[in-house]
């Protein structure tokens, strides 16, 4: 078998990846405060901690070398065995994010905690043994915008730091620094973040069977199974 040409960039194997879920501690007052109306805070933590339960459920599935929580709070009885909890750094969400990526070395998957309908199909194009085989990149892009996912290849915190974050431009200027770093990027489906009482219906339909879908049917009487 001959050597690889100097410089060239092995294809990752499968189960290589580290994958990050960014997420604050379901605590009422603290998160998804956009629920608020018609949700109460407390409501609107137990919608946020299913939210964040299926999403780590499904992280835990999938081939990784390492699985972590980027959290900001403690730990509580909605983590899953085998997930690392790692602290958020102090700052804005780009230099947050930042942090996470500067962390972490080889290709790193990071997701949102907003996204309770993702599933391993949605995530199998940057978990494949050659996801990273001429690729640099992976961009998950949201309905409102931003960015529900984003892999590296090689982490690189000055890629995050500085991109406006929570505005309707996040994800094109995320993406174009991507490009504009010369970075090749490949594009994962695009998701509906959860943010809104209307965004929260529509992903309980989409993901009916899931921790998020019944603990809104708790609070609301509507069926989505």
């Amino acid at each position: 078998m001959s050597s690889p040409e100097p410089g060239a960039t092995r294809p990752a194997p499968a189960g290589a990846t580290t994958l990050l879920v960014i997420a604050k501690e379901p605590l009422p007052g603290r998160v998804k405060t956009r629920l608020t109306p018609p949700f109460s805070p407390g409501e609107a933590a137990r919608l946020a901690e299913a939210a964040l339960g299926d999403t780590l459920r499904c992280i835990s599935a999938l081939p990784a070398v390492r699985r972590a929580v980027v959290l900001d709070g403690a730990p509580g009885p909605w983590l899953p065995p085998g997930i690392e909890v790692v602290a958020q750094s102090a700052g804005g969400l780009d230099e947050r994010l930042a942090s996470a990526f500067g962390a972490c070395t080889g290709p790193t998957l990071l997701i949102g905690m907003d996204t309770p309908q993702v599933t391993a199909a949605d995530l199998a194009p940057v978990l494949s043994p050659g996801a990273w085989d001429g690729c640099d990149a992976w961009f998950g892009p949201a309905e409102d915008g931003g960015f529900w996912a984003l892999g590296l290849a090689e982490p690189d915190p000055e890629l995050l730091r500085g991109v406006p974050m929570s505005v309707p431009e996040t994800g094109a200027v995320q993406r174009h620094r991507l490009v504009d770093a010369g970075l090749t990027v490949r594009d994962l489906p695009r998701l509906r973040d959860v943010d809104t009482a209307a965004d929260a219906v529509a992903v309980a339909v989409l993901a009916p069977h899931g921790r998020f879908a019944a603990e809104l049917a708790r609070l609301t009487g509507a069926a989505f199974r």
